[in-house]
């Protein structure tokens, strides 16, 4: 079920790293991927992709931000308060930038490739903070 306590997240945000270093690309007008994206939203200036680096190398595509992509592992609702938030702020206080972005079941963090390690130390710990703080320090 999905969550919304503020708390009960951040004790369960058990971040995941996925395989592969991702860019986003911008497409022009009538330009669609041949295979779909991992991501792809629809902007007045362009169809941003998300996509794997290899993939817009392949495609002769112009990418930017290379970056590795996290999976919060907590189930959180889609109205949760705050969530993203606590994580990201923590992740700006490290000066790691992290591109936020909610699907239906989880969260999802793209940060640069070569802070990965790092991003993944700085969720790690929130998430110890927030169990310690209800009682559960080994999950």
């Amino acid at each position: 079920m999905p969550e919304r306590d503020l708390g009960r997240l951040l004790a369960s945000v058990n971040p995941v790293l996925q395989p592969g270093t991702y860019v986003y690309c911008t497409l022009g007008p009538g330009e669609r991927p041949d295979t779909p994206p991992l991501l792809q939203f629809e902007e007045p200036e362009g169809t941003t992709v998300v996509v794997l680096a290899e993939d817009a190398q392949r495609r002769g595509w112009t990418a930017v931000f290379p970056c590795q992509w996290i999976v919060l592992g907590a189930t959180s609702d889609l109205e949760a308060v705050g969530f993203l938030a606590a994580v990201v702020t923590e992740l700006a206080r490290a000066g790691i930038a992290a591109n936020a972005v909610s699907a239906f079941h989880h969260d999802h963090l793209f940060v640069p490739a070569g802070r990965v390690g790092e991003a993944l130390e700085v969720v790690g710990a929130l998430q110890r903070q927030h169990r310690a703080a209800a009682g559960r320090p080994d999950g």
